[in-house]
Parts: structure tokens; sequence; C-alpha cells
């Protein structure tokens, strides 16, 4: 029997489903934690799990066997022909402000570029890079590039970041700048290097710099996982091939991933959007899959999910990312829960931050039992109770740090998980905590839904002492009228499901407007809507307000049973939760296939003059037929090279002619741009039919 291994890593849960690659029929599926400290474990895990081979008995780590028609089917390694990674890890990253440090070199353009876009607030702390150089929109030089300059500027920032993105001015019409700029980074740090032109053939310099910038920061997240996965693979005995899936929902080999993780900005989504299209016997519906950090809503009509005409955009960035339409919004079942002071009349908020349960580190880590019981026996409540961070890193500091953040990580690194409270008493401390989170060395533990759903009973697999406590910690904190926020742990676990489901109800409300031509937050900025979506003791006692979702929901994710049926109620909306659900995203990915595609541009600078801009310069030619042959040519060989890259072993072609002409009357017409596309797919095994 040939199979094939889907697995799907995500902030939460390690989730691996087996499918049949002669009918697509679901054989087996497993979840297990995901370990963010080694990521190795939980992927590992959740591999032997659904292989059958004998894994850790951990409370932590469960199996679902599930067999088509009642029958035990039994599996091997050798039954294995491919392992297929989706992965929310790159779309959390960019939703919670998280990943490594790292330079972004912007060639040619001025420094109110950082106001365009929002780079400058995507960037934050990061350093820029302004160096002379750059194209004009023709692909001639604007400015020679200042290579001393550039030499200079390396030299001082590799020892504070990790990495380097590059973007050129007009990159995309002619890249050479770019080119040269990598050479030189990689020549005097041999760090990895991101470049704009290699992730997008569009114009629009801000967005492609944001996007080599997002590259850059997942390069080490990625290549973590990647490795993680490859090491299990080995320790096991899968000698298959590794494919990754990319935001778009189709697969490319685990080089081409590492070197593009941008790519793989909703992942995860994507394969679970596949997954639930698979499982659902819906042509129209809303999926909504909720995971541990995020929400990712999407539309299916007639079956299908359109791919998003600007790129991908998450956390309220914008990238030039292929992807499939999702709306992310960071709410998921691990959201923080704080106290919003700022933001009356609710001051309850939830996420965008995911964190570790209490419940669960309670499990992992019981001494924070007694350290909660202690901070309860205190007569005043802190802002820090029932708060803890866990170091994530190895037993050597980074020495890009800031000076108050590399003190508090040879903190973290000597005393292990510890109190808040106990680790950081100052205004400067707390901060450095918080940049730590930020830049994944740290993870932070608090109350979270998954905690509320424990302490009503709705989920018992944790430790719901440490859930009741954190819940009666946090219900003693006061809001700005200096009243509690809560007066039992009941009521703030309530409170806490309650915030979820409405603001889960707002964002597809959202998504639902957007999809129809109306304005993002559309919903979440008409007081009407959210009245209706509110509880009944919210709404005004003179008016009622009700609205109705007009399409099924179907809701994917491990926690989907126990949010969605009050989620859909305030929707007025049937709900479908198919079989394997809380796998979608595993099944998704092994149901993948390669597909790739490359575009030349061909302009006129001036008349009898037809530019191609290749992926390596400029080429004139005097007529159009000429430059549009040339033109396929060099898209053709591009793609395919893409797609035997990616790691397809078949492969075919198809091409696209789109030309622009400016109609001037009496049957003549001015030439504007021309566009020629190449798309290849082909399969990632040896079997075109798998």
């Amino acid at each position: 029997m040939r199979t094939i291994l889907g697995l799907d890593t995500g902030g939460t849960f390690t989730d691996a489903a087996i499918i049949n690659a002669e009918d697509s029929s679901v054989i087996r599926t497993s979840k297990s934690l995901t370990t963010r400290q080694d990521l190795s474990i939980g992927v590992g895990n959740a591999m032997r799990l659904a292989l059958g081979i004998e894994a850790p008995s951990d409370m932590l780590n469960y199996i679902s066997e599930n067999y088509i028609s009642g029958t035990h089917q039994k599996l091997t390694i050798e039954d294995i022909e491919l392992v297929c990674l989706s992965t929310t890890l790159a779309t959390n990253s960019i939703v919670e402000n998280a990943g490594s440090h790292v330079a972004l070199v912007l060639i040619g353009f001025a420094e109110d570029v950082l106001e365009l876009g929002k780079l400058g607030k995507a960037i934050g702390q990061n350093p820029v890079i302004f160096i002379d150089g750059g194209h004009k929109s023709d692909g001639t030089v604007r400015s020679p590039l200042d290579t001393k300059s550039l030499l200079q500027a390396i030299k001082s920032t590799a020892p504070q970041v990790s990495a380097f993105a590059v973007a050129s001015y007009f990159a995309t019409r002619n890249p050479e700048h770019e080119i040269i700029a990598r050479d030189y980074i990689r020549g005097h740090t041999q760090m990895p290097v991101s470049c704009s032109h290699d992730l997008s053939a569009s114009l629009g310099g801000p967005k492609r710099a944001l996007t080599a910038f997002f590259n850059a920061k997942l390069i080490s997240l990625l290549e973590k996982l990647i490795n993680a996965t490859q090491q299990q693979m080995h320790h096991i005995g899968l000698n298959c091939k590794l494919m990754v899936v990319k935001g778009d929902g189709s697969l490319v080999s685990a080089d081409f991933a590492r070197e593009r993780p941008v790519e793989t900005i909703l992942s995860g989504p994507a394969a679970s959007v596949s997954g639930a299209a698979f499982l659902a016997n819906q042509r129209t519906a809303i999926i909504c899959d909720i995971g541990g950090t995020t929400t990712d809503i999407s539309i299916l009509k007639n079956g299908m999910v359109d791919l998003s005409e600007d790129g991908a955009k998450i956390g309220g960035w914008s990238t030039m990312i292929e992807a499939v339409k999702i709306w992310t919004s960071g709410i998921g079942g691990d959201s923080e829960l704080h106290i919003g002071y700022d933001s009356p009349p609710s001051f309850i908020k939830l996420g965008p931050r995911r964190a570790l349960p209490l419940s669960l580190l309670g499990a992992q880590f019981p001494a924070c039992i007694a350290i909660m019981e202690r901070q309860l026996l205190a007569p005043i409540a802190l802002a820090t109770d029932a708060r803890f961070i866990i170091p994530l890193m190895s037993e050597k500091t980074p020495s890009w740090l800031a000076r108050s953040e590399a003190k508090m990580a040879g903190r973290l690194i000597k005393n292990g998980i510890s109190a808040i409270a106990d680790i950081a008493d100052t205004q400067i401390a707390l901060g450095a905590l918080d940049r730590l989170i930020s830049k994944g060395l740290a993870q932070l533990s608090c109350f979270t839904p998954t905690d509320a759903v424990h302490i009503l009973g709705s989920f018992d697999i944790y430790n719901k002492k440490a859930a009741i406590l954190g819940a009666q910690l946090f219900a003693r904190q006061k809001d700005n009228k200096g009243q509690v926020i809560a007066k039992s742990a009941e009521a703030l676990s309530q409170i806490c499901l309650d915030k979820l489901s409405f603001v889960s109800s707002l964002k597809i409300s959202d998504a639902a407007i957007a999809e129809e031509g109306g304005a993002e937050n559309t919903a979440s900025n008409t007081p009407a809507i959210k009245a209706a979506l509110s509880e009944r003791t919210q709404q005004s006692h003179l008016l009622q307000h009700d609205i109705r979702l007009l399409s099924p929901i179907i809701a994917l994710g491990a926690s989907a049973k126990t949010h969605y049926p009050n989620i859909a109620e305030r929707l007025n909306t049937s709900l479908v939760i198919p079989e394997y659900a809380e796998v979608a995203g595993a099944i998704g990915a092994a149901i993948g296939s390669i597909h790739q595609h490359s575009s030349i541009t061909i302009t006129q600078p001036q008349e009898g003059v037809f530019r191609v801009h290749l992926t390596t310069g400029i080429e004139d030619f005097e007529m159009l037929d000429e430059a549009i042959e040339r033109a396929k040519q060099a898209a053709t060989i591009v793609s395919e090279q893409k797609a035997t890259k990616a790691g397809a072993t078949k492969t075919k072609t198809t091409l696209f002619k789109n030309v622009q002409r400016a109609d001037l009357g009496a049957g003549k017409s001015l030439f504007i741009e021309a566009v020629i596309t190449a798309k290849t797919a082909g399969s990632a095994t040896s079997n075109p039919n798998v």
C-alpha cells in the first residue's frame, strides 16, 4: 500500500495524518503538543503515533485511531512515499511580531520610504541601511551602487543580526544592484540574504522590501522546523522526500522552502483550506480554522478558494506572497487574556500574543501551583500575578541583544521557568521580557481560553487546579473604576469565552463583508453589527439588533467543537464540523501538488525598442514578436527550473500572454506593456498520479 504522511505544525499542536495514495482515504491520524523549545520532540511524537510506533507514554500526546470502514490497515515504514509538512509558525511569528533580528538594506530609496505601507512600523527596532544606487523604471541605472558605504555598513551591522534583507529601487526591472549587494553580504558575513526580486516580480518597492524583510526574519525559524522534521524522519527510518506546503497550497522541496520561508506564510491555513474542501460535503461555506495562536477565515465558493490578488495579508501587514485568500486574526485557544485599560467599554482583551496555558504549565511545571497559591495570599493584586516566563534559549545569550535584554536573558537561562513577579520588578525589566518574547527567545504563560474551558468542564486534559488559581488571581484585578474584573474563577472563564466568541463572530462578519467588496474591518467598526453579535445583556433595552450569516460555517481545529457552536448561534447560521476536522491541515498537506510560475515583463522605453526585463538583467529587441519569444523562452526556463528545484519529477508548462495597448482610435493603438507568464505543474513523487 502506497501512502503519504501529512504533518501540520502549529503553535499548540503538531498533527499527523496518513492517507492512502491510491484513493486519498484517511488511514490514521494523531496529535502531539508542539514543543517550542525543541520542535523535533513534538514532530517526532506525532509521526510515531500516526505510524503506530511506540512513542513516549505522555498524557500530553494522544492519538486518534481512525480506520476506514472499521478495518485495521497495517502500516510499515516502507509504505510512506512522501512526507508533506505545513505549518502556522511563519504566520504566528508575523502576527505576534516575533522572529530573528535582521538588517534591511534599502538601495536607492529615500528615508521617507519607511513611512509607506507601514514599513517602518513592521521593521521596528531592526537596523535599516540606506545605500545609494537603484534603477529607473526602464531598467537603466539611476545611480551607481555605493559599494564602499555598503561594505562599511555590512561590517558594522553584522554582529547585531542573524540575516539580511535587500531591496533595490526598481529591482524587478533590473536586479543587478540587489545581486551585487547579496554577494557582498554573503562574502563578508556568510549570513543568509533575502533579495526582493527573488520573491516577487511586482512593482511596489516598500511592499517588496517588507516581503524580503519578513523572509529574512523567518529563515532561522523554518530552518529549525525542517531540520527537526528531517532528523526525526531519519531516526524513524523514513527515507522518502520531505515537501513543504506554500501559502497557495502547493508543495515545494525542503531546500526550496529554506531559501524562501516567507512563501510558507499561510502554509498551515492553506493546507487546512485544502483539507476542509476535501473533507466537508459543502460547495459554498465560510471555513474557520481556530488554532492556538490565530483564527484563519476563508470563503469556499463552488468548492474552490480564491488566491489573494494583492498578496498575503497577515496581522495587518501586506506582502507580495501569493497565497489563498485568508483573513487571519490573532485570536485562538491559547490567546493571552489581559486587561486593556485604554480601550473602554471592554477592558478584557484576547491576543494577539499566544501564551502557554496555565493548565498546561501546571502539568509540565507543577511548582507554578505553589507560586500562585502564595500570590493569592497577598493582600494586594499585582499585574504580574499568574504570569510566568519560559526561556526558549540555549545556554548562550545571543550577541545581538540590547544590554537590558542580554541581562534578562542571562537571568532566564540561569533560573529556568520563573514567575514574572520574581524576575522582573521594574518597567525596564518588564520591557526587556516583552522584547525577548517578541524575538522568540522566551514564552509567556498566563490565563487563556484553554484554561477557561478547563474550569467550565468542557476540556480536562491538563491541570485544572493551575487554571483555577490563575483565574482567581486574574479575577481580583481591578478595572479603571476600581471594580474587580470578575467575582469568581467561573465568571472570569465565561467572560473569556464570551470574548473569544464575540471577536470571532466579528472577524467572520468582517471577512464576509470584505469578500463582497466592502471595506476591511467594516463589522468591527460598525456599532450596530457589534451590538447584534454581543451578548443580550449588553444590547439596548429599546432596540434589538439581529444579524444572519447566509452561508454555513465549516469549523476546523482541535477546539472547534468547544467554541464554534456559540459562534454559529451568534451569527444565526448552521455549523459543519467534518470528521478529522482537528487534523484538516495535516490532511491538506498530504494531498498537495507542485505548482510554480514565472512572469517576464516587456516594456517600450522608446520608439523601436522593446525591452525584456529578465531575472538576470535587460535585453532589447527591435520587434515585439522577437521580444515576446525571448520572454516566453526565459519564463519557461525559470518556471521549470523552479518546479524542478521545488521537487517536481514530471512537469508540464503552460504559457500565458497579456499584451496591454491603448486605443488611439481609427484602428490604431499604442503598446503599453506585455507580461508573459509560464505556469509549471508537477508531481512530488515518482508516480504522477499521487
